[in-house]
C-alpha cells in the first residue's frame, strides 16, 4: 500500500500544489495544474522555478488549458504560456503558434491582456514586426482593461513595463504619452520600481535627478533580491544614470543562475548590462568576450533585438580603437535592421559609434553629422537618453569646425537641465564640455573642475578624453610642463585600452611640446595615474589581485595590466619591492 504525501492546503501556493501534483509529490487532483499562474501569484511563480521548472510549468499551463471548460480561461492559460516563453524561457519560436491557439480558443476574439503582452514581447525580442505595430497591440489591449488600472494585478504592471520598453526602444515622445495615460489610472498608485524606472529611462536630462536617492536605496538591497526580474529591471533603470557598477555583483549571479536554470532572456538581458557596464570602466577584452557570448545566444534563439545590442557594444570597441572597416559593418547591420522596424535606439547607437570612430581618425565634419543625428546642437531631445553619451562628443567636433555658437548652446542645454547632478561620469563630461567650448582663460579653471569630480577613475577612457582635451589647451596657452603631465596620463590609459586612434593623437601632441612620446615616461611615485597610485598602494599592503579587483570594482586584468605598468615605472620588479618605491608619494596620496 502506498502512502501519499498530504500537503496541508495552507502550507502551498495554487501553482506549488499543481507542481507537486504533477510531480507525485502531492494530492492526486487531476485539475490542480489549472491553479498555476492563476490570480496573484502568477508573478511569483514565474521568478520562482528555474528555467527547467518554468519549462514544466509551460507544459503544465497548456494541459490546464485543455481542462479548462470556459473558451476565456482556455484562451487565458494559453496565453500566460506564451508570454513565460517570451519573457523568460526563450521558447520565442513557438510564442506566434501559442498566441494562434489561445486566440481560437477564445472564438476568435482578441484575449486577455496577458495575450497582448505576449505578442508585444514577442514583435519586440524577435524583431517580426515594427515597433508600432506592437505599440498599438498592447496600448489596445490596455484601453480595453477595467478602469481603474489595478496597481496589484502584475500582468498590468508587466504590460506598462513592456509599453515603456517598446517607448524607450522608439525614441518618439508621442508614444510615451499612452502609457502617462495608463499611469494616471492605475490605482491606489504607481509601483516604486515602475516609477523608478520611468524617471531614469524615458527622459534621464530632465526626470531622473529626484529619483536617485531612492534608486541608490535600491540598488543597494539588490544582494538580497532572489528575483532575477526584478535585478533586471532595476539595471535597466541604472544605465542612464551610471549606477550599472553597484549592480555587477547581482547581475553576474543572475547571469549565473540563468545558464544554471536556463532561463535565456534573464541571462541574455544579463550580459547586457554587464557588458554595458564594461565598455565605460574600460574592461574591453572582456566586453569583447560577453559580446561574442551575447550575440551567439541571441540570433541562435531568434532575439534580433538583443542581439543588435552586442553589435552596438563591439562597435564601440571598435571605434574606440581605430578598427573603421569594423565600426562601419557593426554600425550598418544594426542600421539596416532598426530603420524599417522603428527602432531609433539602434540608430542613435549606430551614430554614437560612428561619432567616436569620426573624433579618433580626426574627420570632423563626420564627427558632428552624427551626435546632431542623436540631438541637434543646442538641446538635449526629450525622450532620448543616449544624447547624454555624446554630449562631450557633439562639443568637441563643433570647436574643431568652427561652430562655437552651437558649441556653447550645447554646454549650456546640458547645464540648465542639470545633467551634472546624476553622476561623476556625467558631471565630468558636463565640466569638460563647457571647458571645451570655452575661451582660454576660463578653460583652465573649467577643465580643473572637470577633474576634481570624485570617482571619474571608474571611467578611464573619458577621464582620458578629458585629459588629452586638457593637454591640447595648455599646450596651447604655453603651459608646457603641465600640458606634459596631461598628456603623459592620457596616453598611459589609452594605450592600455588599446585605442590606438586616440594614443596617436596625445602621442602628436606631446611631441609638439618638445617631448618624444618615449621621453613620456617619467619615472617615479608621481608618474603613477590615480588608478595605478590606488593599486599600487594596496598591493604593498599585501592584497592580492583578486582582492583588489573586488575592492574597486575592476576586472582581473585590468588590475593585471596596471601592475604591469607600474613596476617599471617605479622601478620595480615584485610587489614586495612596491613599499619603499612608493615611500616617496606625499601624504595625502599615500
Amino acid at each position: 500500500m502506498s502512502t501519499a504525501v498530504v500537503h496541508p492546503a495552507s502550507s502551498l501556493y495554487p501553482w506549488e500544489t499543481a507542481l507537486a501534483c504533477s510531480s507525485g509529490t502531492g494530492p492526486p487532483i487531476p485539475s490542480a495544474r489549472a491553479m498555476i499562474f492563476s490570480g496573484p501569484n502568477s508573478r511569483l511563480a514565474r521568478t520562482t522555478f528555474g528555467g527547467a521548472q518554468q519549462g514544466g510549468a509551460i507544459v503544465a499551463l497548456l494541459r490546464a488549458a485543455e481542462l479548462s471548460p470556459r473558451g476565456y480561461e482556455r484562451s487565458r492559460r494559453i496565453a500566460e504560456a506564451a508570454y513565460l516563453g517570451a519573457d523568460l524561457t526563450g521558447d520565442l519560436r513557438d510564442v506566434p503558434r501559442l498566441l494562434e491557439e489561445a486566440r481560437l480558443a477564445d472564438g476568435g476574439r482578441a484575449g486577455p491582456l496577458v495575450a497582448a503582452v505576449a505578442a508585444a514581447h514577442h514583435i519586440l525580442l524577435s524583431g517580426e514586426g515594427d515597433l508600432d505595430t506592437a505599440h498599438r497591440l498592447l496600448v489596445g489591449a490596455i484601453d480595453m482593461q477595467h478602469q481603474p488600472y489595478d496597481a496589484t494585478d502584475p500582468t498590468m504592471i508587466d504590460a506598462l513595463y513592456t509599453l515603456a520598453w517598446l517607448c524607450q526602444s522608439s525614441q518618439r515622445t508621442e508614444l510615451w504619452k499612452p502609457l502617462h495615460r495608463a499611469l494616471g489610472l492605475l490605482k491606489p498608485e504607481v509601483p516604486d520600481q515602475l516609477a523608478l524606472t520611468l524617471s531614469t529611462m524615458a527622459d534621464p536630462a530632465r526626470t531622473a535627478p529626484p529619483a536617485l536617492g531612492k534608486l541608490d536605496e535600491a540598488i543597494a538591497a539588490l544582494d538580497r533580491e532572489a528575483d532575477p526580474v526584478r535585478v533586471i529591471r532595476l539595471a535597466m533603470t541604472s544605465l542612464y544614470v551610471d549606477r550599472l557598477p553597484a549592480c555587477r555583483t547581482a547581475l553576474r549571479r543572475v547571469l549565473r543562475d540563468g545558464r544554471d536554470n536556463s532561463s535565456l532572456t534573464v541571462e541574455i538581458q544579463g550580459l547586457v548590462y554587464l557588458g554595458r557596464d564594461h565598455f565605460v570602466s574600460g574592461e574591453w577584452d572582456e566586453l569583447e568576450a560577453q559580446a561574442a557570448q551575447g550575440r551567439d545566444l541571441g540570433e541562435a534563439h531568434s532575439y534580433q533585438l538583443l542581439s543588435k545590442e552586442f553589435l552596438y557594444q563591439r562597435a564601440l570597441v571598435a571605434a574606440a580603437r581605430g578598427d573603421e572597416t569594423a565600426t562601419r559593418a557593426l554600425t550598418d547591420e544594426m542600421t539596416l535592421w532598426a530603420r524599417p522596424r522603428g527602432v531609433g535606439s539602434y540608430l542613435s547607437c549606430a551614430s554614437h559609434a560612428r561619432a567616436l570612430a569620426a573624433l579618433g581618425q580626426g574627420r570632423f565634419e563626420d564627427a558632428y553629422r552624427h551626435p546632431c543625428a542623436i540631438s541637434r546642437a543646442g538641446e538635449l531631445a526629450s525622450h532620448v537618453p543616449p544624447a547624454l553619451f555624446v554630449m562631450m562628443d557633439l562639443v568637441e567636433a563643433a570647436v574643431r569646425t568652427g561652430r562655437t555658437e552651437e558649441a556653447t548652446a550645447h554646454t549650456a542645454a546640458a547645464d540648465e537641465a542639470g545633467v551634472a547632478a546624476i553622476s561623476p561620469r556625467l558631471a565630468l563630461l558636463v565640466k569638460a564640455s563647457a571647458a571645451v567650448a570655452a575661451v582660454d582663460h576660463e578653460a583652465i579653471d573649467l577643465f580643473e573642475e572637470a577633474l576634481a569630480v570624485p570617482g571619474t577613475d571608474r571611467w578611464p577612457f573619458e577621464l582620458a578624453r578629458v585629459r588629452l582635451a586638457y593637454g591640447e589647451r595648455l599646450r596651447r596657452v604655453k603651459s608646457t610642463t603641465e600640458a606634459r603631465t596631461q598628456l603623459a596620463e592620457a596616453i598611459d590609459t589609452v594605450e592600455r585600452l588599446g585605442a590606438r586612434p586616440w594614443t596617436a593623437r596625445a602621442g602628436n601632441e606631446l611631441r609638439a611640446t618638445g617631448l618624444s612620446v618615449g621621453a613620456a615616461g617619467v619615472t617615479g611615485p608621481a608618474s603613477l595615474t590615480p588608478q595605478q597610485r590606488e593599486i599600487a598602494l594596496l598591493a604593498a599592503a599585501g592584497l592580492t589581485n583578486k582582492q583588489i579587483t573586488e575592492r574597486l570594482f575592476l576586472s582581473p586584468r585590468t588590475v593585471a595590466a596596471h601592475l604591469r605598468q607600474l613596476f617599471p615605472k617605479l622601478g620595480v620588479a615584485s610587489r614586495a619591492a612596491l613599499r619603499d618605491a612608493l615611500a616617496e608619494l606625499p601624504p595625502d596620496q599615500s
